[in-house]
């Protein structure tokens, strides 16, 4: 008898859940719809998507608990770099 807990050996794709301010739809997107973005200030520093129900372009902050999240999940990240 083993102590270990068991490990899936197959892990189904990461569902992030969202809400778009224009229209009040809630859904679950994949990270293939999302994208991030890392800026040097948290005003540059977001995420986005297209809401599904809508097609209104949303842009919503990005903490670090949510940087975390979304770059685990295998959001597609994009660094901003300073031009100073």
């Amino acid at each position: 008898m083993s102590l270990l807990p068991r490990v899936p050996t197959q892990v189904g794709p990461v569902l992030f859940k969202a809400g778009c301010p224009d229209c009040g739809a809630r859904f679950e997107l994949s990270a293939g719809s999302l994208r991030l973005a890392i800026g040097a200030s948290r005003r540059t520093t977001f995420y986005s998507f297209t809401c599904p129900e809508c097609e209104a372009a949303v842009r919503k902050p990005a903490g670090e608990r949510i940087i975390e999240l979304l770059t685990g999940g295998g959001v597609r990240t994009l660094r901003l770099h300073s031009t100073v």
